[in-house]
């Protein structure tokens, strides 16, 4: 976890003043430490749990009270734009049924600061939509914080988690930053369980490199908005919308969520396999993974899944 605390200031530089003991001074700096600690273990501040965790079971719509009028508001890996929206939405309503504070963020504003195209660092020079670049993590606000300031605080985020990430084996792919982030976002998507994202990475890397169609639902639920509890229908399958993988060619256009930091690692490092089709297995958690379409057939007849 890492954690920034704005308005906290270290004191300043410089020698105890002369009449001052060795061993009061020494009394000081434990003071000093022990409050430090009260701090930290308090939360002041906006704290940021980076991802990858492997869990995508969505936490609970909660408010942490860190301290009075401060709150926290949890975006899970995965999470589209919209959906951190109506999570901030959701938040706010408990902070002012449970304390009676109405907090300055909304889903109207998070929506509108988050809808203009931007230029990110690391990715060229052209705008790009937020989706994909608002990182997931934990946030705490108090009701002054304002939707701007969350979105630059998740920005900052991913620019601090992205920097770390070795992207030549992508780039000897001929994939560029935004392509890689459009992967682990549907990375994200694709897999519960954490030791499958290099797989499915590198089913996607394979498929492009076959120039096969990615047949990736998620990315045509994202495009029609058809939730996951619904059934894809044929007319949907059939469509022309840009993210309909099962039919064209290529990424989508944008990503479809905002990845962790361990689906950007699985996407920038695929494993090295020669895996072309998955299918989720009975336990509705982990895949089958095979590079034969035989082997995929039969594994689909036993268990009446359909392809990826």
């Amino acid at each position: 976890m890492v954690e920034r605390r704005p308005g906290v200031m270290p004191p300043k530089p410089g020698p105890p003043p002369r009449n001052v003991s060795r061993k009061r001074v020494r009394a000081r700096r434990l003071g000093a430490l022990a409050v430090l600690l009260v701090i930290l273990a308090t939360g002041i501040g906006i704290a940021l749990a980076a991802g990858g965790s492997g869990s995508k079971t969505t936490a609970p719509t909660t408010i942490g009270v860190v301290l009075e009028h401060q709150f926290r508001v949890i975006f899970p890996e995965g999470f589209t734009r919209r959906q951190m929206a109506s999570r901030v939405q959701a938040v706010a309503r408990i902070a002012h049924r449970e304390r009676g504070v109405r907090p300055k963020l909304s889903r109207r504003t998070y929506l509108a600061v988050t809808r203009a195209k931007r230029r990110i660092p690391g990715f060229g020079a052209k705008r790009l939509p937020l989706e994909g670049f608002l990182f997931p993590a934990t946030y705490n606000f108090t009701k002054k914080t304002s939707s701007a300031q969350l979105v630059a605080t998740q920005l900052k985020t991913f620019e601090a988690s992205w920097s770390g990430l070795d992207l030549r084996y992508a780039q000897s792919k001929n994939l560029t930053p935004y392509d890689v982030l459009n992967i682990a976002a549907m990375v994200e998507k694709e897999t519960l369980a954490p030791d499958e994202r290099p797989l499915v990475a590198a089913v996607i890397y394979n498929r492009l490199h076959a120039r096969m169609p990615l047949g990736i639902d998620a990315t045509l639920r994202y495009g029609l908005h058809i939730a996951p509890t619904q059934s894809i229908r044929q007319s949907q399958l059939d469509s022309d919308n840009p993210y309909n993988t099962r039919k064209l060619l290529g990424l989508p256009p944008t990503p479809i969520a905002n990845p962790g930091l361990a689906s950007m690692q699985a996407a920038a490092h695929p494993a090295h396999v020669h895996y072309i089709y998955f299918v989720r297995k009975p336990d509705h958690v982990h895949h089958f993974f095979t590079a034969s379409f035989s082997a995929f057939q039969a594994y689909e007849r036993k268990h009446g899944y359909h392809p990826h």
